[in-house]
């Protein structure tokens, strides 16, 4: 068990102590500590990668304080549209969701995709049909209502603008897992409601296999959260595993390499969480924070939201 790990993040972005009372500071870490814990111990009994990150994401959906499942944010037509990616590190195999409009958890149906389809990526009512052949939970729409986040699109609905998670902080509003569990297998998650306003049936990087999700047991898995249109154009998740096999980069070189440098010389802000082969964990990002927590093997949970 020495070498089992997780990593969980909840967005990043111009999240400051400014722009958190206490209450809701402790809020957030209450949320992301209790997602941690509880795919830690998938982890610590045995389970696999793919079932820990599965329900660190699933818990993190259900949280109205991430704009993911029910936190999801108001499209322009003043609904809800959820992406999803879900990925094994052991096989290679992946399942993902773009535009679905009523499931109660995203994640658990990119695992359904995953594992009873030929394919990889379905989306808008296609994939709602297909979550109901396999019992996939729906929610109605009262359910995805929040009055915050309601908030934030009405002062924008009649405009051509489209904003991040938050208004006031700038936040890019994802949540993701990634695990090594101790059969050395790796997995991703990744989960988000997109952006407020949004328009066109947009998709951002979260359901690209590759570029804001990607695991691969050779190397390394990652979930990103960011603004989305540069994390696609960078390739940002399968770059830093290229960096790993092909160059010889240790993980928090790699992820150094892409976040710090590639992708601010490129306009792109946000972060990611990493895991390698050998349980090494990495949490960089290049905005002013990045809701996020990890435990390894023999360690307590940490839970961080600022720059250290």
């Amino acid at each position: 068990m020495q070498n089992i790990a997780i990593a969980i993040h909840g967005g990043a972005g111009t999240i400051t102590p400014a722009s958190m009372t206490p209450e809701l500071e402790e809020a957030y870490k209450q949320a992301l500590l209790h997602a941690l814990e509880q795919g830690y111990q998938v982890l610590e009994k045995g389970g696999s990668a793919l079932d820990a990150v599965e329900i660190a994401v699933v818990l993190l959906e259900d949280s109205p304080l991430f704009n993911a499942g029910r936190g999801s944010v108001f499209t322009k037509e003043g609904k809800h549209e959820m992406d999803a990616a879900i990925m094994c590190g052991k096989t290679m195999e992946a399942g993902a969701v773009a535009g679905v409009r009523s499931i109660r958890n995203p994640v658990r149906l990119t695992r359904a995709i995953m594992e009873h389809s030929d394919h990889v990526f379905l989306s808008g009512y296609g994939a709602e049909e297909f979550a109901r052949k396999y019992k996939i939970d729906f929610a109605p729409e009262e359910y995805f209502y929040d009055k915050h986040r309601y908030q934030q699109w009405r002062e924008v609905r009649d405009t051509d603008l489209f904003i991040l998670d938050h208004s006031k902080e700038r936040k890019f509003g994802t949540v993701g897992a990634v695990a090594r569990d101790a059969n050395g297998d790796l997995a991703a998650a990744t989960s988000t409601g997109g952006m407020t306003n949004k328009n066109y049936n947009r998709i951002g990087d979260s359901p690209l296999i590759g570029s804001g999700t990607y695991a691969n047991n050779k190397t390394c898995a990652i979930s990103c959260t960011g603004h989305g249109e540069f994390f696609i154009r960078a390739v940002v998740a399968y770059d830093i595993s290229c960096l790993i096999e092909y160059k010889g980069y240790t993980l928090q070189e790699a992820c150094d390499e892409v976040v710090m440098d590639k992708l601010v010389k490129f306009g792109g802000e946000g972060g990611l969480i990493a895991v390698d082969s050998k349980g090494n964990l990495a949490l960089p990002f290049n905005s002013e924070g990045m809701y996020r927590a990890h435990r390894s093997g023999g360690q307590k949970g940490r839970v961080s939201i600022y720059k250290d």
